[in-house]
């Protein structure tokens, strides 16, 4: 009889503290539902020389048990910090990975500036440099300056003319608040390069962003995060996507500033009635399959991706960011279980197909991934 098949989830750990627990957990149970063997190690844990594994599963009343696993078949990367002895076993070609190693934010949102089938799609974007806001300002009412390696909504300022005045707020490394008015466009570069300064994430660049109006509610930012995945044939799909509405005041719709998700629909057609919240849900699914294969196409082969979409006042989508390592916590925080357990379940799905068939793009030796 066929041995089952084994997956692994390759992520940080220290001791038995990982990066993402809940999600590892439930992404474990996911594969053992379909009949896998699957478990999470890190890079430390890898016995190339014997091709063993010590893995880690997840014990009934919390915690994780360990032992030594057999090599797997397909790798799930969900390593989020980019540290040397990940990086060296990312390139290492020991495993075959179910995604291929991404770009930095910034040049991936450059690269689809670049690209004609996705651009209409992306607000001007530069790298932060002196005079930078100063010229932007002059084309663009509304900046956000952001680090260009995501950062869960903090170190991001919102600069926007009002009369002939700006106003500037954020939230910074500490999700604590900050607002202030000055008077001409030279106070704001001033400004601007303090907070760069200041709020700079390890060696992250900090972008420059033309502001979309994303107010579609009164004092309130929402914005659309759409996951598009692999599923179990290995053909890209939409999984789901949900409005993150922002706290009353805040600059942006995260999460953990006190945001909260809601349905598409109901939010949407509250806002732009029935017909265009549909033509606006059928441009973002249209974008997420354009983008998933122009970055498939220059990355080698990807398993998800999370967008960001604002959708403006005057009900255009625009790419916010994209995301290779996404959440899906927006389609348990607006109920959709069904969603949220199938958001889950897919990335196992594909590990099993690549797993069965061998298929798939394969990776791509690109400098400055990872």
């Amino acid at each position: 009889m066929r041995q089952k098949r084994v997956i692994g989830i390759l992520t940080w750990r220290e001791g038995q503290r990982f990066s993402e627990p809940d999600y590892l957990r439930r992404l474990v149970k996911a594969g053992w539902k379909l009949g896998a063997e699957v478990y999470v190690f890190s890079h430390q844990d890898v016995n190339a020389k014997e091709r063993r594994i010590k893995g880690f599963t997840p014990k009934t009343g919390g915690g994780w048990e360990s032992k030594s696993y057999p090599w797997p078949d397909v790798v799930i990367d969900r390593y989020r910090k980019r540290v040397p002895q990940y990086m060296k076993l990312r390139h290492s070609g020991l495993f075959d990975f179910a995604n291929s190693p991404f770009s930095k934010k910034w040049r991936v949102t450059q690269l689809l500036a670049e690209d004609e089938r996705v651009s209409r799609w992306v607000p001007e974007t530069h790298v932060y440099s002196t005079g930078k806001v100063i010229a932007m300002l002059r084309r663009h009412p509304l900046l956000y300056i952001k680090p260009g390696n995501g950062t869960g909504g903090r170190s991001i300022l919102k600069v926007a003319a009002v009369g002939k005045q700006y106003q500037l707020q954020g939230r910074d490394k500490q999700y604590g608040k900050h607002q202030v008015r000055v008077d001409n466009a030279a106070a704001v570069e001033n400004w601007v390069k303090r907070w760069v300064t200041k709020q700079r994430i390890s060696d992250g660049n900090f972008l420059v962003q033309q502001g979309l109006d994303l107010a579609l509610m009164p004092n309130r930012v929402a914005d659309v995060r759409l996951l598009i995945q692999k599923d179990g044939d290995g053909e890209w799909d939409v999984t789901g996507c949900g409005v993150r509405m922002g706290a009353s005041g805040s600059s942006t719709s995260n999460l953990h500033g006190g945001g909260k998700a809601i349905p598409f629909e109901a939010f949407m057609s509250k806002r732009f009635g029935e017909d265009g919240a549909q033509r606006i849900l059928n441009e973002c699914h249209t974008m997420a399959h354009r983008i998933a294969h122009t970055l498939e196409e220059r990355f080698g082969r990807m398993m998800e991706f999370g967008l960001d979409i604002g959708v403006d006042v005057s009900g255009r989508a625009w790419l916010i960011e994209v995301n290779p390592k996404p959440g899906r916590e927006v389609f348990r925080q607006m109920g959709s279980m069904e969603t949220y357990a199938e958001a889950i379940a897919r990335p196992m799905k594909f590990a099993l197909y690549i797993a069965r068939n061998g298929a798939g793009v394969p990776e791509k030796k690109i400098k400055g991934t990872g």
